[in-house]
């Protein structure tokens, strides 16, 4: 209960209940001179807040008035911090004030001397926002548990000025193909263009250099062909916390965003999952209104969306292709990150597209690799299928090997793989038995991957490693689920859990004879072989 309002009961109970003021302190607990004020007068009287005094500082505040007041005839990115002025204090007068003491002082002080000085106020003017005429644009950091790990990622943002419509999408990082592929994404959800201008910070990928003094930009190319491509005008806001809030539309909806939806940090296994959840987000968005306005967002874009520019016939590409060649540990290096191509390629050139989420290397026309792209300088991406020719001829390099230890870490080197090498040493020795296991794995490129493993699974039950019935075994397996046998793959598809394959027929000789069931069928008939053979030589005589 306030002051207030207990001053009010206390009024009221005496005028109606005419209790005395005795009474009326042992009803509220309160002190009789309490009771005495409130009867008194209907307002509290104002709480006195002691002056603090700041001994250690007395001193020293005459000369450190005068290092402010110089300050508004210096650069601004050259006045006194509070560091500073605790630092030349300490220096040149010999006394280490704590850092607390100084800033309260300098807070309190400084608006004293903006006042004195007559700066000049700050002042905002609304902006009208017309129908499907402007549109704001923002990157904001977001943290996502990416298939297990925490990841940091970025959340691109797209407002329609009029409406409030935004749309947003999570990408791994915020460059340039990033920052391409979210206006693509945004412009085809929306279904148009902004006839008008789209605000943005001067961010590297659009901007390469700000003319001194001026709204003028050096328009990175790509970024001027896309606006170009798109027919939209962009306008650059000032650079810092001077220009925040001439795109304040979308500065604050980030924030509300990340806020709202993303919190708790999202756990997802790719960040397409994540991406869909947000189209639903701003599904739920579209009810929502937006302060005092009468309508709710959904129908403001109603009336905006006739308003905005038809899209091109044609969508801007919005990847860079490069060209880089193959090293002799079989990878290429792209925007200081590497990756794996098969051996086969080594020293030649490949061509790669690069997105913002994916790379894909190609040989000609044809795709010999795809990643998920890597955002930390010096990564490495490595799939174990790419080496699989150069461990026949090297098998002691695959228990140490980097391509071993992150397919493990990915799962499709599963532990129906570790049991299998484990077993093919044992019974073949170290070599032979790793030479075993390359091989088994060779039969992923044209057989499903969850099938291998089924027939891996089967073959150690049966106590053999030949490739060949493991081939046989995961042929069965296929057929059992009903899927193609046989398909051509460039990295292997994720093993389903609770796969149960088929019992396979052991083959070794010491058990074929008290295994396999007697076989009742007939045998062949051969005669109509021969009849052909008699009719073939009477045509020939």
């Amino acid at each position: 209960m306030s002051k207030q309002e207990l001053f009010d009961r206390v009024r009221r109970d005496s005028w109606q209940q005419q209790l005395s003021i005795r009474a009326l302190s042992r009803k509220y607990g309160i002190h009789r001179r309490l009771v005495r004020e409130a009867l008194a007068s209907p307002v509290p009287t104002p709480r006195r807040r002691p002056v603090r005094t700041s001994p250690r500082m007395e001193p020293y505040k005459k000369t450190v008035d005068a290092w402010m007041r110089a300050d508004w005839d210096v650069p601004r990115k050259q006045r006194h911090t509070v560091w500073r002025i605790a630092a030349r204090i300490e220096e040149e007068l010999g006394e280490a004030i704590p850092y607390s003491t100084v800033r309260d002082f300098v807070a309190a002080r400084r608006k004293e001397i903006v006042a004195q000085v007559g700066a000049p106020v700050e002042a905002f003017v609304t902006r009208h926002n017309a129908l499907g005429a402007e549109a704001e644009v923002d990157f904001g950091d977001v943290h996502v548990d990416l298939a297990g790990k925490r990841t940091r990622c970025y959340l691109f943002a797209f407002r329609l000025a009029y409406s409030g419509k935004a749309v947003h999408r999570v990408s791994r990082s915020c460059g340039q193909q990033a920052f391409f592929e979210g206006h693509v994404h945004a412009l085809t959800t929306l279904g148009g263009v902004p006839a008008g201008q789209v605000r943005y910070d001067n961010l590297t990928p659009a901007v390469k250099r700000m003319v001194f003094r001026s709204r003028s930009r050096e328009e990175n190319p790509r970024w001027t062909n896309f606006h170009d491509h798109y027919g939209f005008r962009p306008f650059y806001c000032e650079p810092g916390l001077r220009g925040a809030h001439e795109k304040g539309g979308v500065e604050g909806p980030v924030r509300y965003f990340r806020c709202n939806y993303l919190t708790p940090v999202p756990r997802v296994d790719s960040l397409d999952e994540l991406n869909a959840r947000i189209v639903e987000f701003e599904a739920r968005e579209e009810e929502r209104r937006i302060g005092a306005r009468i309508r709710t967002i959904g129908q403001d874009f109603a009336r905006e969306a006739g308003h905005l520019l038809p899209l091109p016939d044609d969508p801007f590409t919005t990847g860079i292709t490069l060209t880089p060649r193959v090293d002799r540990y079989g990878m290429v290096t792209v925007k200081m990150c590497r990756y794996s191509v098969p051996v086969r390629f080594i020293d030649r050139k490949v061509t790669v597209t690069l997105t913002c989420d994916e790379l894909a290397v190609y040989d000609g026309r044809r795709e010999i690799a795809r990643h998920p792209r890597l955002v930390d300088r010096g990564a490495e991406h490595l799939v174990l299928d790419h080496y699989l020719e150069a461990l026949l001829t090297k098998p002691g390099a695959l228990d140490r090997s980097e391509a071993l230890r992150q397919a493990r870490a990915e799962g499709t080197f599963t532990a129906v793989h570790e049991a299998f090498l484990a077993a093919a040493k044992k019974s073949l020795g170290d070599t032979e038995g790793t030479k075993a296991l390359v091989k088994v794995l060779l039969l992923d490129r044209h057989q499903q991957h969850p099938d291998v493993v089924a027939g891996i699974r089967t073959a150690l039950t049966a106590g053999t490693f030949d490739e060949d019935v493991i081939a046989l075994e995961a042929h069965k397996a296929a057929q059992v689920a009903g899927q193609a046998p046989t398909i051509t793959v460039t990295r292997p598809a994720p093993e389903p859990p609770g796969t149960d394959p088929a019992q396979a027929t052991p083959l070794t000789s010491r058990r074929l004879a008290r295994v396999l069931p007697d076989d009742h069928r007939p045998l062949p008939r051969l005669e109509p072989w021969d009849e052909l053979l008699t009719l073939r030589r009477k045509e020939s005589s």
